[in-house]
């Protein structure tokens, strides 16, 4: 029923290009999620011993904290995030209008 709905009708030509678009998005998809593992450990801890509650002045550092490398880490680790999450749909979406069982 959903490879109905996902559109079973599928050239000749793409149903057999599957397997190998299926091989670069795994590929693709191991080298991000690599590239996720670095991003993380690279950047500094969140944790600075100062509590939140104590109503600490803003700094000119935390105002202007997305231009400095650790808002750069931040951003490039939700798109990292996210683009495998879509990667990852797409390859089992490539699954299952190929009618393949995973």
């Amino acid at each position: 029923m959903l490879i109905n709905l996902l559109g079973a009708s599928v050239p000749e030509w793409i149903a057999v290009s599957f397997p190998i678009i299926r091989i670069v998005i795994a590929v693709i998809i191991a080298l991000m999620c690599l590239a996720l593992i670095v991003t993380v450990i690279v950047q500094p801890s969140g944790s600075n011993g100062v509590n939140p509650i104590t109503g600490q002045s803003e700094t000119f550092y935390g105002k202007n904290k997305s231009h400095t490398l650790e808002g750069f880490l931040r951003r490039l680790t939700v798109i990292l995030a996210i683009s495998i999450a879509v990667l990852a749909v797409l390859f089992f979406v490539t699954l299952l209008i190929s009618g393949r069982q995973v």
